[in-house]
């Protein structure tokens, strides 16, 4: 049996956080999908197909590395109907700190009621990673920071044409 993760975000952008969680989740799955939200309520410095083609690109070496089967789509309705739509026996949620705990546990239950045949799987966020949220590294890139820290270089390069246009 094929194990099928769905891991859902925003992904904007993805970061040294995002790309740890997907390499530890592929220690118990056979294929991981990446759905980066299209939220319409959500205002992203970087387009869906922007998203799409970073997180590609951060998590090829991840790919050729493990051997794993990584797609990446998006998805714009709720996270367990489109884990439903691909097939995805859980949800994948990093967790940095006890605020990330309390909401996504929440998420996770809300979620179990709608549909109780989908698991969600935490995952502690690794002591290297742990700090690294997008949106401090949207900030910091505004403000002319240097993110090579955070992000893969391709991101760092992309966040700096963002904010120089």
């Amino acid at each position: 049996m094929t194990r099928i993760g769905l891991y859902p975000g925003s992904f904007d952008p993805v970061t040294f956080g995002h790309i740890d969680i997907a390499r530890r989740a592929l220690k118990f799955l056979d294929r991981l999908v990446i759905a980066v939200g299209t939220h319409h309520d959500k205002q992203a410095l970087f387009s869906a197909d922007e998203r799409v083609a970073m997180v590609v690109d951060a998590l090829r070496p991840v790919a050729n590395e493990t051997g794993a089967e990584i797609d990446v789509t998006t998805f714009d309705t709720l996270t367990v109907t489109t884990a439903i739509e691909l097939g995805a026996d859980v949800i994948i949620r990093g967790l940095r700190d006890a605020g990330d705990f309390d909401y996504e546990m929440q998420m996770a239950g809300m979620n179990a009621a709608l549909v109780p045949t989908v698991e969600t799987v935490f995952l502690a966020s690794s002591p290297e990673t742990r700090y690294i949220a997008a949106s401090f590294v949207r900030q910091i890139a505004a403000m002319g920071g240097d993110v090579s820290a955070f992000v893969p270089a391709a991101v760092a390069a992309s966040l700096r044409r963002k904010f120089s246009a």
